[in-house]
């Protein structure tokens, strides 16, 4: 490997074992996350020369890889507007007076002010009027807002009293208020929703806290965590079972580090790989977020879900990319409908825009007219039944254009098959029937970039901690995120889910499907009643 050296300077060959020696060297002067780091780079970079100077990757390919696009709409992608987009011009936004409204602080606190002088059926104040006063039914808004730390401590220095003969000490009670234990439920809910909801590594999350007069050991945090993830367990379990029995399912899979992980019996030892898989499912408005992290592929951890539904249900709707191991196997009973993601078709044709501008207009902008339709199924708050209708009316005709489109690209010879258009048209070609599920099946999704945003949880821990350090470690990680983006996905505080469910650990044990974050204020407002007591 040659080394780049200053100008005038003979090229240096370094080998890259002599890269690791130096970096062992210099390991007693490093941290070890600075020695980690470094040698990571290191080994990027030998792995990446190898890869140019056998001739297995590009330039091209590594800028992508690297420094990818931050979108993939059409119009940035082909950088120019077609002449039938550049006559629509976009609707100026209406004025507003800041992004949100009161209305969107759902967890702000609420006070009611009256008004200092008047009241329902005064005289209007105006002498001139004569009229009378009435409450309206929107009220004016203030909306003010404080900071806070993440956790706060209350010190509580009870009083002692010696006596001077007997030596006896008396000391005063402690208030009611204070509590037994020593960390309350919200202090275990916020560490781990910094933790796992936002992706603060443990080493951030201690300074944070220190520096504002918290200084919680990151080991103590973690034994919290680790006491409340037991705690928790029933409800990830009636999640699993009640996603087993939903309609429609997102999967897909990313890699993730484990240092200390026992593989599973069931798993080749020939596979090295280790993934986060994510599952998204949905019944009507209700969404399900799971997560696994392990050997097992997507497809694998989807098919340990399966085992729990119900025989009686008929085949839910798959949405994944074409991946092999992103599909289960699964015993006759048990099938799926297999539909694949247009997003990664698309994504296909955008990579090689460049080299062919023209014919991925074409298809871009007709892949765009279709999520065009589904954007107004969705806005329009269309059923099933009646979305699959609108896309048959609309969208099938485009979709068929499409078709015929790539039929005569090679039927013609207008492209070759090795190329990149090439490639990108017969991906396309070959799964059509998959990719056009949602044309034939009520309730298919068009894409599975549901379960890619879910994904970016674990991808936020992977990039800012790198690592978990065991299987349990994950295990932990996995529950907590698939209970905090279930809360997200549905529209719930998780801080205040998270908490109750602690408060209320015996119930949660002895009936999870009354603690399942759409329903659990229900079965709060129920055990408040006087009945319920």
């Amino acid at each position: 490997m040659k080394v780049p050296t200053p100008e005038g300077t003979p090229p240096m060959d370094v080998s890259m074992e002599e890269l690791e020696a130096l970096l062992e060297q210099a390991r007693l002067a490093l941290s070890e996350e600075g020695y980690q780091k470094l040698r990571a780079a290191i080994r990027t970079l030998g792995y990446v020369t190898e890869l140019l100077e056998k001739n297995e990757t590009t330039l091209a390919a590594l800028r992508e890889l690297w420094c990818p696009a931050s979108t993939e709409k059409t119009a940035k992608v082909l950088k120019k507007p077609s002449p039938e987009s550049a006559s629509k011009k976009r609707k100026r936004a209406a004025p507003g007076h800041g992004r949100n409204g009161a209305a969107a602080y759902r967890g702000a606190q609420k006070i009611k002010i009256p008004h200092a002088s008047l009241k329902g059926g005064d005289a209007c104040p105006d002498a001139q009027c004569g009229g009378k006063v009435y409450a309206q039914r929107d009220p004016g808004v203030l909306v003010r807002i404080k900071g806070q730390a993440p956790l706060a401590a209350t010190v509580y220095e009870l009083e002692k009293l010696r006596c001077n003969l007997c030596g006896n000490v008396y000391t005063a009670e402690a208030p009611p208020e204070a509590g037994e234990k020593k960390y309350d439920e919200s202090a275990a809910s916020m560490i781990a929703l910094l933790r796992y909801g936002s992706g603060v590594p443990w080493y951030r999350l201690r300074g944070l806290e220190r520096s504002l007069g918290i200084p919680l050991p990151v080991a103590t945090q973690c034994e919290i965590v680790a006491e409340t993830a037991v705690l928790l367990q029933p409800a990830l379990d009636e999640l699993k079972r009640q996603a087993a029995q939903e309609e429609v399912v997102h999967n897909d899979d990313t890699s993730m580090r484990v240092l200390s992980l026992d593989r599973d019996a069931d798993i080749s030892p020939e596979r090295t790989g280790v993934f986060t898989s994510g599952l998204v499912w949905i019944h009507q408005e209700r969404r399900i977020a799971l997560f696994f992290t392990g050997c097992k592929h997507a497809g694998e951890n989807l098919a340990e879900v399966l085992k729990q539904r119900s025989p009686d249900l008929p085949p839910p709707i798959q949405m994944c990319d074409a991946l092999s191991r992103n599909v289960p196997k699964l015993p006759e009973p048990i099938q799926t409908l297999l539909a694949n993601c247009n997003a990664h078709s698309r994504r296909n044709f955008v990579k090689v825009t460049p080299s062919f501008p023209e014919e991925c207009r074409f298809v871009l902008e007709t892949l765009g007219e279709v999520y065009g339709y589904d954007e107004q199924a969705r806005a329009q708050g269309m059923s099933a039944q009646e979305r699959l209708r609108f896309h048959q009316e609309h969208s099938g005709p485009v979709m068929e254009k499409l078709h015929t489109w790539c039929d005569v690209q090679f039927e013609e010879r207008k492209v070759e098959p090795n190329s990149g258009l090439g490639q990108a048209i017969s991906y396309l070609l070959k799964h059509w029937e998959k990719l056009t599920l949602f044309l034939r099946v009520a309730g298919a999704p068009i894409d599975n970039n549901l379960v890619e945003r879910a994904l970016k949880k674990a991808i936020l821990h992977r990039k800012n901690s790198l690592f978990y350090k065991t299987r349990k470690g994950a295990q932990m990680g996995d529950l907590f995120m698939s209970l905090i983006h279930t809360c997200e996905l549905n529209g719930v505080n998780p801080f205040d889910y998270l908490t109750e469910l602690q408060r209320h650990a015996e119930e949660l044990k002895r009936n999870p499907s009354e603690w399942m974050p759409w329903n659990y204020r229900e079965t709060l407002a129920r055990l408040a009643t006087p009945a319920a007591a």
